[in-house]
């Protein structure tokens, strides 16, 4: 399930409770998030990003958080 800054309007209490539910359906369901709220990162096992350290060169950047 790919969802696209789906988080963007929520506050701090609902990002909460919205990382509850993802935790909840990933038993059974894999989720990509494109995210820029912190909280929502921190909820994360994996993070992928792009950085652009020179001109026109994109570098992906990728951490798995240990259980």
């Amino acid at each position: 399930c790919i969802l696209d800054e789906v988080d963007a309007p929520l506050d701090d209490i609902n990002i909460r409770k919205f990382t509850k539910v993802l935790e909840a359906f990933s038993e059974e369901t894999q989720f990509i998030v494109v995210t820029h709220n912190k909280l929502t990162m921190e909820a994360a096992n994996y993070l992928f990003g792009v950085t652009m350290e020179q001109k026109g060169v994109s570098k992906l950047v990728s951490v798995k958080f240990d259980a």
